[in-house]
């Protein structure tokens, strides 16, 4: 069984689809990844920002599992650490398994995992038909988001590669990832 741990860690100072493999992040609570357009207390997302620019920011920290990359390697697609725009790429961990409000130690830090990542129509742009391979359908007909969680910082410090990661799971008991 392998350790929860950072395997690779990425950060844009743009809003570019991927974003830059890194070392090490600096955490910020309550904003998100230093250096990342994505930090803030509100959306940064553009078309989120659009609609309402003072929503709270429930996606200031991106997490895939090795896992996703794997499968998508297997149907085609030759896809790096930071190339579907994580903030953090992990081993060892059931990242979608996770119920909402899951805390995340790496490190001295914490983060709250708020929910999945919605796939967007950057995925085709980015290669063709990889939005397909991160949204399936289970049995039951249910759509299925494979491309990750998306979390808020509630205690910053700084992260790197090789970090272990535990996971407390909320007391008020387990309620289903939704995309954010």
């Amino acid at each position: 069984m392998e350790l929860p741990e950072v395997i690779s860690l990425s950060r844009s100072a743009t809003h570019n689809f991927s974003k830059t493999p890194v070392t090490v992040l600096n955490l910020i609570s309550g904003e998100g990844v230093e250096g990342d357009a994505h930090r803030g207390v509100t959306v940064k997302h553009r078309s989120r920002v659009a609609k309402d620019p003072d929503r709270p920011n429930l996606r200031q920290v991106h997490l895939i599992h090795t896992g996703l990359l794997e499968d998508l390697r297997i149907q085609g697609f030759e896809i790096a650490p930071g190339d579907l725009g994580e903030n953090i790429l992990t081993r060892g961990i059931d990242l979608l398994g996770l119920a909402t409000d899951t805390r995340l130690k790496i490190g001295e830090t914490v983060l709250r995992v708020t929910g999945l990542r919605n796939p967007c129509k950057q995925l085709n742009d980015f290669r063709r038909g990889l939005m397909r391979a991160v949204l399936k359908q289970d049995e039951a007909g249910n759509l299925k988001r494979l491309a990750g969680v998306m979390a808020v910082v509630e205690k910053g410090g700084q992260i790197q590669t090789g970090d272990m990661i535990t996971a407390a799971i909320p007391k008020d008991g387990f309620r289903r990832l939704e995309p954010v």
